[in-house]
């Protein structure tokens, strides 16, 4: 099957994301990248752990969920047909549920993958493999859907100018680079590191360095000096939840940059595809993860061992605080969100 990867950075290219292969998935570690290192699961609770711990993020669960509904359907295949489709069922529940915020998200997939599973078990075929074909048309879709949104971002970048990430948008980053690439913008990026793993500082400005972009990385506190002195013309995150009424849900700090923007006054666009079951910041789920991974980083203590910590995986964004949610539909104004139902939408996960 065609692979919609061409001219991604390393990061982005499915095989280096997660991948099923003679009853094992292999995820690329990005909690030690850019070392190249990777996680070897023989298990499907293998992969719910993965994804719990860190390996992959942002985008990566969506394919590391499907492949690792692959795996479960080859760890069953011996079993009765009965007794394949409630471990599927099982699996995809587990794999759906390894992070709480993006539950709805990885559940689209892995309810899917179950049931084409059990289609091709009535008809006869390999469910491994019918589960991995269905994976890559995931990735394919939502690599052209982002293509789409990456061509809205890339218009409201001014050329020579100056943007500020934060943490790591996965595709939409690969998209915007394209694009970039397509109508010859060039452009400086300027990376916020986002503790306590360092995406931004680890894989946002690996990819945008690998593909030729002028990238600079700051720390996490340096923002309102890198608004006021560096020139920053534009702010842009993507988001793991964007709820309905205009709130949306990113990586721990997007808030804080988000009301830094608005009193430097540079426009802040979230990227991504609405949530149709996420009506208000209510159902949002903030994900609070182990203070330890606050209180030390690989290994060594940063603080006394009588110190607490807090981390919080997440924070909602207010949609006063946002200039405008680029979609695959356009660019909305936040409080004019629910209005992206309208009409038809196309098949992302």
């Amino acid at each position: 099957m065609e692979h919609l990867d061409t001219g991604m950075p390393f990061l982005l290219r499915y095989e280096n994301v997660a991948w099923y292969e003679n009853g094992k998935v292999r995820i690329l570690d990005r909690r030690v990248f850019p070392e190249i290192k990777f996680v070897e699961c023989n298990d499907y609770k293998e992969v719910v752990q993965a994804i719990a711990d860190m390996v992959t993020q942002s985008a990566g669960p969506y394919t590391a969920v499907g492949m690792g509904m692959a795996l479960a359907a080859y760890q069953v295949r011996n079993k009765s047909k009965d007794r394949q489709i409630a471990f599927l069922q099982q699996a995809a529940f587990d794999l759906a549920h390894s992070r709480p915020t993006t539950a709805n998200r990885y559940g689209q997939i892995t309810y899917r993958c179950a049931d084409i599973a059990v289609a091709a078990l009535e008809s006869g075929q390999d469910a491994t493999e019918t589960i991995v074909n269905d994976t890559i048309a995931s990735l394919n879709r939502r690599y052209s859907t982002m293509q789409i949104v990456g061509d809205y971002l890339e218009t409201l970048i001014p050329n020579n100018g100056t943007i500020l990430t934060q943490c790591y948008g996965e595709t939409i980053i690969g998209t915007v680079i394209r694009a970039a690439k397509r109508t010859g913008k060039n452009f400086k990026v300027i990376c916020a590191e986002t503790r306590p793993y360092l995406q931004g500082a680890r894989l946002t400005s690996s990819c945008f360095a690998e593909m030729g972009f002028d990238t600079t990385v700051i720390t996490d506190n340096m923002v309102a000096f890198s608004m006021q002195n560096m020139g920053i013309n534009l702010f842009t995150s993507a988001a793991d939840s964007i709820a309905r009424d205009g709130h949306i849900a990113n990586k721990v700090g997007t808030f804080q940059i988000a009301i830094l923007a608005k009193y430097f006054g540079i426009p802040y666009y979230v990227t991504g595809i609405p949530d149709r079951d996420k009506k208000t910041r209510d159902d949002i789920v903030i994900e609070m993860r182990d203070p330890e991974q606050v209180l030390r980083y690989r290994g060594i203590q940063n603080t006394m061992p009588q110190v607490k910590g807090i981390y919080p995986s997440f924070d909602i964004v207010p949609p006063h605080l946002i200039s405008g949610a680029v979609t695959d539909k356009g660019i909305y104004v936040p409080y004019l969100l629910d209005t992206y139902f309208e009409g038809k939408q196309a098949s992302f996960y």
